[in-house]
């Protein structure tokens, strides 16, 4: 995986991984440290994609992956335009 300084953005390909398979995706991602808690909280959209609406539903527990990472996530809503969110928290994919 490419070394590069973390970031709390992350805009570029990924990856969902299941067990059985794996969606190629374009992520729109953002974190912050939360000092009451402890941990880096991670969100964002994926782009709207058909396969990720064939494969996928809200609720399900993946894995993001990104040239720099992965990190397990959960599936929620999705919006008018088609994207579903995602979020995580600890070490980020980005």
């Amino acid at each position: 995986m490419p070394e590069r300084e973390p970031r709390e953005e992350y805009d570029g390909p990924a990856t969902l991984v299941t067990d059985e398979s794996g969606v190629e995706v374009t992520v729109r991602l953002r974190g912050h440290f939360e000092p009451i808690d402890g941990r880096f909280h991670w969100w964002g959209r994926i782009t709207a994609d058909r396969g990720v609406e064939d494969h996928f539903r809200s609720g399900d527990t993946i894995v993001l992956r990104t040239p720099y990472g992965d990190a397990p996530a959960r599936l929620s809503d999705v919006d008018p335009w088609g994207r579903f969110r995602i979020a995580g928290t600890g070490r980020p994919p980005f």
